[in-house]
């Protein structure tokens, strides 16, 4: 399970895992015509992600346990989520992005890992008094300004994946029910204030659709059921690489990133579905595994973080792809096209990788 070339560090199931799922993406963005833009440079950024991971399993990452450090790096996140909002242009509604040679940069995405390491290290030294709800807060405050910076993008989909790392990190680490309650409170109160006084009209119309999404068929609600739609025509086994008519005659927009679990049951069927599905769940078992057996809390808390953006990124997309939630603009993990994540998903696994590589097994 642990392979040395040399010196080398190199967790076999963490990079397998991720690249077999980046693979199963890339089918999906062949056409009927062979390999299109999105699947050649999804391959170099593929290439980029394992060169990544291969590096940073190799460093020692025992700087990110400095407060000082995360403090700086905290601080330069929000100075480049301030800049998108200042000084890139709007694309589909969103200004979320910088374009350097071509290629988007979305600082959203490494903002998810600084916020996992963060509260790793703030719970780490804290684990024993998380029952007073000071830390509960002053850690909610590191979340609450990176989720204010995304969401006034407006991108509410990463905004939620800040808020529940931060739910999930507090929870694990052993909140008491009686704050846990109260959270939950909170979240209602926020919930209701977002309704009224933050959500544009087309998020609230993406959640009403949600509960019926034939009421607007040519409208919010054209997404999700070509989506449903999708899925459901693969059938057993799938119409084959290149050949989902949904995606590839674009009844399915955004098939390449937000949809594309859609496209991909599409094209592999059910059959390709669990497959993806059973990849997954093996990267997740190896993160939590290494998270376990780790000799500090830092590296326990980091691996819950790591999970804890996996997991929710995955439910939420697949969830939205076949009709059981909203249509928030969430990508899947190491599948949907995107360098931002991709290279982010591989720097936290190398990360995890070099932190627990004298204990694998």
């Amino acid at each position: 399970m642990l392979k040395k070339i040399g010196s080398i560090n190199l967790d076999f199931i963490l990079l397998a895992s991720a690249v077999l799922l980046t693979f199963f993406g890339i089918t999906v963005l062949f056409d009927l015509h062979g390999a299109s833009s999105f699947a050649l440079r999804q391959s170099i950024w593929l290439l980029l992600g394992v060169i990544v991971f291969m590096v940073s399993s190799n460093i020692d990452f025992s700087f990110l346990k400095n407060g000082r450090f995360l403090l700086l790096l905290f601080a330069l996140t929000v100075i480049s989520l301030l800049a998108v909002l200042f000084f890139s242009h709007a694309v589909k509604g969103a200004q979320s992005r910088f374009y350097i040679f071509g290629f988007a940069i979305q600082p959203a995405d490494p903002a998810q890992l600084v916020l996992v390491a963060i509260l790793a290290k703030y719970f780490s030294r804290r684990h024993m008094q998380i029952a007073h709800i000071k830390h509960i807060l002053i850690s909610g405050i590191y979340a609450l300004v990176l989720f204010l910076l995304v969401a006034a993008q407006p991108d509410l989909g990463s905004a939620l994946m800040l808020a529940s790392i931060w739910f999930f990190v507090v929870l694990l680490s052993g909140i008491s029910k009686k704050h846990l309650f109260a959270l939950f409170a909170i979240a209602a109160l926020l919930a209701f204030s977002a309704w009224n006084f933050a959500l544009q009209d087309y998020q609230k119309k993406r959640i009403l659709v949600f509960l019926d999404p034939l009421t607007d068929l040519q409208g919010s609600g054209y997404n999700a059921y070509q989506s449903i739609v999708a899925v459901g025509s693969g059938g057993l086994l799938g119409k084959g690489i290149g050949f989902g008519t949904q995606s590839k005659l674009h009844f399915l927009p955004e098939y390449q990133t937000d949809f594309i679990f859609a496209a991909f049951a599409e094209e592999w069927g059910l059959f390709g579905a669990l497959l993806l599905l059973t990849l997954f769940a093996i990267l997740i078992f190896r993160i939590v595994q290494l998270g376990a057996r780790a000799k500090d809390n830092f590296v326990r808390l980091f691996s819950i973080g790591l999970a804890a953006m996996l997991i929710t990124h995955f439910s939420i997309n697949v969830g939205m792809n076949i009709g059981l939630l909203p249509i928030t603009g969430i990508t899947l993990p190491f599948v949907s096209y995107g360098g931002s994540h991709l290279i982010t998903e591989f720097l936290a696994l190398g990360i995890l990788s070099s932190f627990t590589r004298d204990y694998k097994a």
